[in-house]
């Protein structure tokens, strides 16, 4: 079997030409070099130097197993720092779940920065709803989501990455689009409005029963995404709730409106004008090097988003 210290000394001589100055150079003598040139060639099953007292000089096979003992010392050294750098969270494959209007406000920033920062680190994506992406990190298929509470924080670890207000979507052509003013849960009195699926997107949807608790809207659909109840209100099928990144999405037809929250949110913990949050989110358990330098990224870009 050929050792690394075989192909390193082998190396030494071929370079030198001398046994005394290779053994110098390995700080070693030249006795044990000798043996380690002939375990080589042994186990090579060919000569690969010629000496004497004189000289040594490489055989063909010396000189063709130099250029791949080369590579070979290469690739032995890349993979080393390879290692290092995983293990120091550098470098490495991180799996990031993302939803479709977390994408608009943290994603394009959060990527261009850890381009900058960690550019070894290779982002895998993966548009999931949050449900998703809890089930993902579950079963190992994910590193860290870009998700919206809540989440079983027996299994996952959370911090908030963003805060923006909940808005009204409007169409264009309808008289609540007209009004200068914040709209108020009563100016959706009897109006249709677009709703969230109270399982596929439960964060949504608890909002929506929240702010027109005390109102009497008529729910007629409920979908699954944002931009979906947004293209249904620029087909004029009815209003929305959306988060304010959304207006980012430039659906056409449609109008962003303001919302009056009255006596604000009744949850304590969270901010009445800023009522949406995202959250990033790992599994509590194993976290690798990479996971805590990519989330240490999540936090900066978090605090000028």
């Amino acid at each position: 079997m050929i050792t690394l210290d075989q192909v390193r000394s082998f190396v030494a001589v071929a370079e030198e030409l001398h046994f005394g100055r290779a053994a110098e150079r390995l700080q070693m003598t030249q006795p044990p070099l000798s043996r380690q040139i002939q375990k080589l060639e042994r186990a090579i099953g060919a000569q690969l130097l010629v000496r004497d007292n004189r000289r040594v000089e490489l055989t063909g096979a010396g000189t063709a197993f130099l250029d791949e003992a080369y590579r070979l010392l290469t690739l032995v050294e890349g993979a080393g720092d390879l290692a290092r750098r995983v293990d120091a969270g550098a470098a490495g494959v991180l799996r990031l779940g993302f939803t479709a209007v977390s994408a608009i406000s943290i994603l394009g920033p959060l990527l261009r920065r850890l381009t900058a920062e960690l550019p070894d680190v290779e982002v895998q994506l993966s548009e999931r709803v949050t449900n998703a992406q809890v089930d993902g990190i579950r079963r190992g298929e994910l590193d860290i989501g870009l998700a919206r509470p809540p989440f079983d924080t027996t299994l996952l670890a959370s911090r908030v990455v963003l805060r923006e207000p909940l808005m009204a979507v409007v169409p264009d052509a309808h008289p609540l689009a007209a009004l200068d003013r914040p709209l108020t849960p009563q100016d959706f009195e009897g109006e249709a409005v677009i709703g969230y699926h109270p399982q596929q997107s439960r964060y949504f949807h608890e909002m929506v029963v929240r702010f027109l608790a005390n109102a009497h809207p008529r729910i007629e659909q409920r979908v699954h995404q944002v931009l979906t109840a947004m293209l249904l209100v620029s087909a004029e099928r009815g209003l929305a709730l959306a988060p304010a990144s959304a207006a980012s999405l430039h659906v056409e037809g449609v109008v962003h409106k303001a919302l009056d929250h009255g006596g604000g949110d009744t949850r304590l913990d969270v901010d009445p004008e800023r009522p949406v949050e995202l959250h990033a989110i790992w599994a509590r358990t194993n976290v690798s090097p990479v996971v805590r330098r990519v989330l240490d990224v999540v936090e900066r870009v978090a605090s000028t988003a």
